[in-house]
């Protein structure tokens, strides 16, 4: 089936009075000669039914400026009913606070909200810890500084449906964001930027780190709602014995804990700007992949009489990044702390030392360049 475009008009008539001429398609057969005009008689003006077209759109402009992201791994503010900090938590985290200051600052909530539910654990339980602080103790973690905690973890499930509840009603109480459930994404407005928070864990209810396809899905939909996209990851095999990322799957008392690697670069590849780790309660390496920042894990922030201290079960930081509008690194350094007894944050501790010689040991020539006093650079 052949196509012909017919021109209408005499020429010089229409041309001559800036008419639009229109583009015909007819189908089988050639196109019919327009018929002269009669002598005397002046051309017929024709008129295009078609619409003008518009003026195309200027781009959008290019989003500018920056946003700064603190960041910090376990957080357990105490359990019930005994053993809970002083003056019911008001004053917990004054020791850190300068450091938890940010655009968004980020946490992940290692346990409940909650004086409901029933524990996870057996009483005469050995390898089963499960954690419940007051509901109240919501608005601590907002006087702190926090912006958005993550609940992608294995400690949300703590006190069972119950306990999440009251959980999400007493950072909602607070005014404070959570991300972490499957298919979430957390949205905080900076300086005119839109930032997306999600956090993954290998846990039910929270969203899937084991599954990458739907990983990379959610995050490349995060990618296509905001600027800058922050991912938190809880995984990893625990203990002073699981510093190092292991390549491959990681387990844990027979639990499947993910391959944090794979799946750090699977949602960097999905529009992932920053990966920020915790789960193990040591702290891990950090390195650069497609000019991103993986920190693998932070270590225990806080942990009142619920983790074990001492060594590099003590050792902790806040990390400090700033990311440029369109998510590159800007600059970044790591701030130590350490879990005094009985298990309070204070600035300090060997964190910087521990973090760049693990971050050389495991990702030699993508390994995060940290200096002295915790500055993070490229390699």
């Amino acid at each position: 089936m052949r196509w012909r475009r017919l021109v209408l008009g005499a020429a010089g008539g229409l041309a001559g009075a800036g008419v639009i001429v229109a583009g015909l398609a007819l189908r089988d057969g050639p196109a019919e000669p327009a018929p002269a005009a009669s002598a005397g008689t002046p051309p017929r003006t024709v008129r295009s039914t078609a619409p003008p077209r518009p003026a195309a759109a200027p781009p959008a402009p290019r989003p500018t400026g920056s946003v700064r992201i603190a960041a910090v791994g376990d957080v357990v503010m105490g359990t019930l009913p005994d053993d809970l900090p002083p003056d019911d938590g008001a004053s917990f985290f004054d020791p850190v606070q300068d450091l938890l200051t940010g655009d968004v600052v980020l946490g992940n909530l290692e346990g409940t909200l909650t004086t409901g539910g029933t524990s996870k654990c057996d009483d005469d339980s050995t390898h089963c810890f499960a954690f419940n602080a007051p509901p109240s103790y919501g608005r601590w973690f907002k006087k702190a500084g926090f912006t958005v905690m993550n609940l992608a973890n294995n400690h949300i499930d703590d006190f069972g449906a119950e306990g999440r509840r009251q959980t999400f009603a007493a950072l909602r109480a607070a005014d404070l964001p959570f991300t972490g459930r499957a298919g979430q994404i957390t949205l905080q407005r900076v300086h005119g930027l839109r930032v997306a928070v999600l956090g993954f864990a290998p846990d039910e209810g929270s969203a899937d780190l084991t599954d990458l396809p739907a990983a990379k899905r959610l995050t490349a939909r995060a990618a296509a709602m905001a600027d800058i996209v922050v991912v938190t990851m809880h995984a990893g095999a625990e203990g002073a014995d699981h510093t190092h990322v292991e390549p491959g799957t990681e387990y844990f008392l027979g639990e499947d804990r993910g391959d944090a690697h794979r799946f750090s670069r699977a949602v960097i590849d999905a529009g992932a700007d920053l990966v920020v780790g915790s789960g193990p309660h040591v702290m891990r390496g950090m390195e650069f992949y497609r000019g991103r920042l993986i920190a693998y894990s932070l270590g225990n922030f806080a942990g009142y009489k619920v983790f074990g201290l001492g060594g590099i079960l003590s050792t902790s930081g806040v990390l400090d990044v700033t990311l440029h509008a369109d998510g590159t690194y800007a600059s970044g350094r790591l701030h130590p702390t350490e879990l005094v007894p009985p298990g309070t944050p204070e600035p300090g501790g060997d964190g910087i030392d521990l973090v760049a010689g693990l971050s050389q040991e495991d990702f030699g020539p993508h390994a995060a360049r940290i200096a002295d006093d915790g500055t993070i650079r490229h390699p």
